[in-house]
């Protein structure tokens, strides 16, 4: 296939940071194409929760990237026809160590509009919830949460239609020089080139994905029928607190992680820290485990611990297993993003975590800026 017309950009992947780099660069109206190996986005940026979470994400590295974020998530779904499926994040502690950690967080400035909920207050709020000895909860009003699988998609359905972006699917990518891309539908002539390569650590670039440390993580979920009530927000529970940075860097977490080390040593060994969110129609999708450079075979031990952190937390039985499923992302130690100039107006970008979701709008508004300032 011939390409007479010259692209201003070429985007190598069209998951969540392929997308969001087109979007910032349709904004300052260059042409640009997407090249993605697959019919459809299929790999990491759909196999997840959808859930754009801004309260506890770590201050350096990830807090204003998620909240640049959410804001585009929220112009960009009105546009596009995504349906913004839930809002609101639901932290429910079930040990005063958790507490403790909760109440160190609202004297942050990170918890600039949440509340600090009494276990009798939270309750009364989400009778539903039946958790027994309920400490406290954090009620964060921040969090989206959208179907990824329905979202994606449509993303890429209004960038073509809205922004005359160019989607090539089933197109692999083969080399970058510095003028065109080589692919299997011939060379693609461009200006500038973006590789968003997901979990993909070999088609491109791979020696140099080698020497960063890449690796994959492997995620065990699960989407339950209804329970037949609404959920007041995405649940997370005391495991969520020894994850994420806002929360786990606190002083007061060390108490949290010891006790639970102690109680939850097996849920730490398979990377569990329970999320719970609800779909349009009423169900749960449920997760999450967290193996790295683990084969992806699924282990019904995983899904157990899961459904009985579950029924810990929501305080009632789980209700039937509608769907399972893997997840995986690129992971690195120490960094979750990487971004590196493998040659000139060549940027090599990968979420070295599992928050694209979360931080790729203000991602990709950061390459576009630094590629065409």
């Amino acid at each position: 296939m011939d390409f007479p017309e010259k692209f201003d950009l070429a985007i190598v992947g069209a998951g969540i940071l392929g997308l969001a780099c087109a979007l910032a660069a349709a904004r300052r109206k260059l042409k640009v194409v997407v090249i993605e190996r697959d019919t459809r986005p299929r790999k990491a940026s759909i196999r997840n929760f959808g859930f754009i979470t801004v309260t506890g994400q770590d201050r350096e590295d990830v807090w204003s990237r998620a909240r640049r974020s959410r804001d585009v998530w929220r112009e960009v779904a009105t546009k596009a026809g995504i349906l913004i499926v839930q809002t609101g994040q639901w932290v429910a502690a079930q040990r005063p160590e958790a507490a403790a950690v909760l109440e160190a967080f609202m004297r942050t400035d990170m918890a600039d509009g949440c509340e600090l909920l009494t276990g009798t207050e939270a309750r009364q709020r989400c009778p539903d919830l039946q958790t027994s000895g309920l400490q406290a909860v954090l009620w964060s009003p921040h969090e989206l949460r959208v179907e990824s699988r329905e979202a994606i998609p449509l993303l890429a359905d209004w960038l073509a239609l809205d922004h005359g972006v160019t989607f090539l699917w089933e197109t692999a990518a083969h080399s970058v020089a510095p003028a065109h891309i080589d692919t299997s539908r011939g060379p693609i002539p461009t200006g500038a080139t973006i590789v968003c390569p997901g979990d993909d650590l070999v088609s491109l670039y791979p020696d140099r994905l080698a020497r960063a440390g890449i690796g994959h993580c492997v995620l065990q979920m699960l989407r339950l029928e209804s329970p037949g009530f609404r959920l007041p927000g995405t649940v997370l529970s005391d495991l969520s607190l020894i994850r994420y940075g806002g929360f786990s860097t606190l002083p007061e977490a060390d108490l949290l992680r010891r006790r639970l080390e102690s109680e939850q040593s097996e849920l730490i060994q398979h990377g569990i820290h329970l999320i719970v969110a609800q779909g349009a129609d009423g169900s749960l999708v449920v997760g999450d485990s967290h193996h790295y450079d683990a084969a992806g075979f699924a282990s019904e031990r995983i899904y157990a611990l899961l459904l009985n952190e579950y029924a810990a937390v929501i305080g009632h039985p789980p209700p039937p297993v509608r769907e399972r499923w893997s997840g995986s992302y690129a992971v690195a130690n120490n960094r979750v993003l990487l971004i590196e100039e493998p040659a000139p107006n060549v940027r090599l970008v990968l979420v070295t975590s599992g928050i694209g979701a979360s931080t790729g709008f203000a991602i990709g508004e950061e390459v576009i800026n630094g590629l065409f300032h």
